[in-house]
């Protein structure tokens, strides 16, 4: 029997709104698709290679605590085109977070950026090579 990761992959990423209608509208824009999955207050879009889940949630829903200034962990989402994903992102009306940065000594084989998007979360985008490689590898 083969040893699993007790970190098996993202499920979801949750993100919180006030306007959870504006956000649900501003995600299906940016993502162009449709959430697969949508009740009241609650937003759920399948994305990516391996279709992991993207929540949008009513903010009124927010454990105890929650602040709507961005903070916390950034999970960055493996994008083709940095650059580009970026700056349609702040035509969108999201605001840079974090340069772009390369982690890799000058490879660009490890490059991120972030935006706070126009609800208060921090959204994640980057490069990576060893993504591509594991991807290859399926």
């Amino acid at each position: 029997m083969e040893k699993s990761h007790v970190l098996r992959g993202l499920a979801t990423v949750n993100f919180y709104a006030t306007d959870h209608d504006a956000a649900k509208k501003w995600y299906s824009e940016f993502l162009g698709i449709e959430p697969y999955f949508n009740v009241p207050g609650y937003t759920e879009f399948r994305i990516g290679d391996y279709q992991h889940e993207l929540g949008i949630i009513d903010a009124s829903y927010a454990p105890e605590g929650y602040s709507a200034k961005p903070s916390g962990a950034i999970a960055h989402w493996h994008v083709d085109d940095l650059k580009a994903t970026l700056d349609r992102l702040i035509e969108m009306g999201a605001t840079a977070y974090q340069p772009v940065t390369d982690h890799s000594q000058g490879k660009g084989t490890f490059v991120t950026a972030s935006v706070t998007d126009p609800f208060g979360n921090i959204l994640g985008i980057m490069t990576n090579v060893h993504y591509l490689e594991i991807l290859n590898q399926q």
